[in-house]
């Protein structure tokens, strides 16, 4: 029997559980994808969709099938909607929020291919997503995307990086503004939202916001939507949102206590899984702009202090 491996997706994994486009799919050696759905919860209905039909040989095709009938096997992942249930429920880490519900991701890793299996429990819904990829491209692709996506102004002066699929806001001349997602093609190219003309190369991008007037912010998903804080100046309660400059008084909650108001937010805070450096970073950006590295969380340490530029190196390449 052939072995293989099953481990939760990371998070940058996660991204290639959906369909991507033509030229992601090319460069991450994208075979095709298996749809399928348990019906009732035992039947197994199935549809395969192609992608890159030239890695989709004879040893593919065999590989696929024995992968496929392993996870059908009597309580394995895909044996039912149950079987799918209880694995998932076993693996918590794996669960993240997907376009529009609570799903699953899972790698399947062989020798050659890999294997990205995205689970819905819902039942209406299909069931699960399998993408398969040719091993070598895939890895390559993730790995380049560990450089970010650089965004630039037309000088050349680099102005920020985001993460592969992170987003960016685009604020527009009349004070309107529209986010949107982006995904790493190489160094100097770029998708920005999901559109047909929406690859671009940095350059270009830069030269059509400053000829619209327009500017773009990073929304960085290592920042949470929203957190509590306190005034530096008076100590008084604020509430900061990701993207926006300034802040929202909290009349309802403040006091004329600095201490207790700093208190009160800590504890919503931690309640919300926001930490001191995300806190420290959203405080920032608020106030001197979400392009700068001050509004980063990774430039501050656990207690919420700037990390000096040497710790900051120091930790860029221990990574």
């Amino acid at each position: 029997m052939m072995k293989f491996q099953i481990t939760s997706m990371t998070p940058e994994e996660r991204l290639y559980a959906y369909s991507q486009s033509s030229q992601i799919e090319g460069q991450t050696g994208c075979i095709g994808y298996l749809r399928g759905d348990f019906g009732a919860g035992q039947e197994f209905y199935t549809s395969w969709f192609d992608r890159r039909k030239e890695y989709k040989d004879g040893e593919f095709k065999a590989e696929f099938d024995e992968v496929v009938n392993a996870l059908r096997e009597k309580d394995g992942l895909l044996c039912s909607r149950a079987s799918m249930n209880r694995f998932c429920c076993q693996h918590p880490e794996a669960e993240f929020e997907g376009n529009y519900c609570t799903e699953y991701g899972f790698k399947v890793q062989t020798s050659q291919h890999t294997y990205m299996l995205r689970c819905n429990l819902n039942y209406g819904d299909y069931n699960f997503y399998l993408y398969a990829y040719v091993a070598r491209f895939l890895e390559h692709h993730i790995e380049k995307t560990q450089e970010g996506i650089r965004f630039m102004a037309s000088s050349g002066r680099e102005l920020f990086r985001i993460p592969d699929g992170d987003h960016i806001r685009i604020q527009r001349s009349d004070g309107s503004h529209v986010d949107r997602s982006c995904r790493y093609i190489d160094e100097c190219h770029m998708e920005i939202g999901g559109g047909w003309d929406n690859l671009c190369h940095v350059y270009q991008f830069a030269e059509m916001m400053e000829r619209n007037g327009s500017t773009v912010i990073p929304l960085r998903s290592s920042l949470p939507a929203q957190c509590f804080s306190v005034l530096p100046s008076s100590g008084e309660l604020i509430l900061l949102t990701r993207g926006e400059n300034g802040y929202s008084p909290c009349y309802d909650f403040s006091t004329p206590d600095a201490r207790q108001n700093r208190e009160f937010a800590d504890d919503c805070n931690v309640k919300n899984g926001v930490t001191k450096a995300q806190e420290a970073a959203m405080l920032a950006g608020s106030m001197f702009g979400w392009q700068t590295p001050a509004a980063d969380p990774k430039n501050y340490d656990e207690q919420g202090q700037p990390v000096k530029s040497r710790q900051r190196k120091a930790a860029s390449l221990e990574r």
